[in-house]
């Protein structure tokens, strides 16, 4: 019975999948081409999470990746960082000014990634409030993002996760330290 029950659910994704794949395609054939003497032309991009859209340019938008999980959920390109720097060599404790050596390896880092855009997110150990973690990681990505953005990098996107994704354990000193840290995702 559980066997024909999984079937079954299998049989109702893929025909969701399906209405989603037709459905798409029946709105790009609608809102694309000439209306009132105006051709509507789609833009694609890929967003910071990696999961591709389109716009149209009245506004309509939509997910071009047509891939899901067995929940439903679009699944995305991965994204990797290709930078990821402990904040500990940036900013003093419970600070967010960047040392001047921090600014001079940051510099060097955008000049040469070669990247056409860049999401910073930013992350702290456990030991202060969920609160407090979050604004202290949102303003260090912030100011990080502010040094890239200063000789002409493009920075997409800027997000604190505060104490939330931890790299490693925060019971040890090594752990936190870890956990403290800057990550630089660049889109290529």
């Amino acid at each position: 019975m559980e066997i024909f029950e999984h079937g079954r659910k299998m049989l109702a994704g893929a025909a969701m999948v399906a209405f989603a794949i037709s459905t798409t395609a029946a709105q790009a054939q609608m809102v694309s081409g000439e209306v009132n003497g105006e051709v509507y032309a789609p833009t694609i991009w890929i967003d910071p999470d990696g999961c591709e859209h389109w716009v149209m340019d009245d506004g309509v938008e939509g997910y071009m990746d047509l891939k899901v999980d067995r929940q439903g959920i679009p699944t995305c390109h991965p994204i990797q960082a290709c930078m990821v720097m402990n904040t500990d060599q940036l900013f003093a404790t419970d600070r967010y000014a960047i040392s001047a050596a921090g600014r001079a390896r940051l510099e060097d880092f955008f000049r040469s990634a070669g990247a056409t855009a860049y999401i910073i997110v930013g992350h702290t150990d456990s030991r202060a409030s969920d609160e407090y973690n979050m604004k202290l990681s949102y303003n260090r990505a912030n100011a990080v993002a502010k040094v890239g953005a200063s000789i002409g990098a493009n920075i997409s996107d800027v997000r604190g996760y505060g104490e939330r994704m931890p790299k490693a354990s925060n019971a040890t000193a090594a752990g936190m330290q870890e956990n403290r840290r800057v990550e630089i995702i660049c889109i290529k």
